[in-house]
C-alpha cells in the first residue's frame, strides 16, 4: 500500500473547507511540531503528523454579530468528537489503511479534554500525547492561533518537507 501524503490530505476539498475554519497556519504548525516530537520520542511520524494536520477539522464556527465568538465556542465545544469522525471518514475515502485511520481518529478525539467532564491526561498513548502537546505548543490566548494566516502554497511547501521526513522514517525502519 502506498503512502497517503499530508499534501494529498491537505488538498482534498473536505480538508480545505474545515481547515479554513480552524486555521491552515495552526494545522501546519502543529503538524511540524508533532513531527519533531515524534522524532524525539521515537514514535510513528506518519500517524503523528496526520493526526496533527487534521486535529481541528471538527471546529464549528460560533459567530455573534458577524464575528467569531471564542467564549461561545468554548462553552459548546465538541470539535474533537466531530473532528475524529470527519477525519476517519475522509481518510477511509482517500484509501488510508483502516487501522491507521482509527489510530489517527482516536488521537484527534483525545487531543484535548476541553469538552469532557473529566481529564484523560494520564491515559493518553504516546501518539495521543504528541498531538496534545503539539497543539498546546502552538496555542495562543483567546484562540488567537486560529486567526493566523497562511496561503495554501506555503502550506503545501511546508507539508512537502514533513512528508519527506515521514518517508525517510520508513526507510530507517527497513534498514
Amino acid at each position: 500500500m502506498s503512502y497517503l501524503s499530508l499534501v494529498e490530505i491537505f488538498k482534498h476539498p473536505i480538508t480545505q473547507k474545515y481547515l479554513r475554519r480552524s486555521g491552515v497556519h495552526h494545522a501546519v504548525t502543529v503538524t511540524e511540531i508533532a513531527c519533531k516530537l515524534a522524532e524525539e520520542k521515537n514514535e510513528n511520524l506518519e500517524l503523528a503528523t496526520k493526526s496533527a494536520l487534521l486535529h481541528d477539522i471538527g471546529h464549528f464556527e460560533w459567530y455573534r454579530e458577524g464575528k467569531w465568538d471564542y467564549d461561545e465556542y468554548r462553552k459548546h465545544d465538541i470539535h474533537a468528537i466531530k473532528g475524529a469522525e470527519r477525519a476517519h471518514k475522509l481518510l477511509i475515502r482517500l484509501g488510508e489503511n483502516r487501522i491507521k485511520a482509527k489510530e489517527i481518529a482516536i488521537a484527534i478525539l483525545l487531543h484535548t479534554d476541553s469538552y469532557l467532564p473529566f481529564s484523560v491526561a494520564d491515559d493518553r498513548s504516546p501518539l495521543q500525547q504528541i498531538v496534545y502537546e503539539a497543539d498546546e505548543l502552538d496555542e495562543l490566548p483567546g484562540g488567537g492561533h486560529h486567526y493566523k494566516q497562511m496561503k495554501n502554497d506555503e502550506a503545501i511547501e511546508r507539508l512537502t518537507i514533513v512528508d519527506e521526513k515521514v518517508r525517510q522514517s520508513f526507510r530507517k525502519d527497513v534498514i
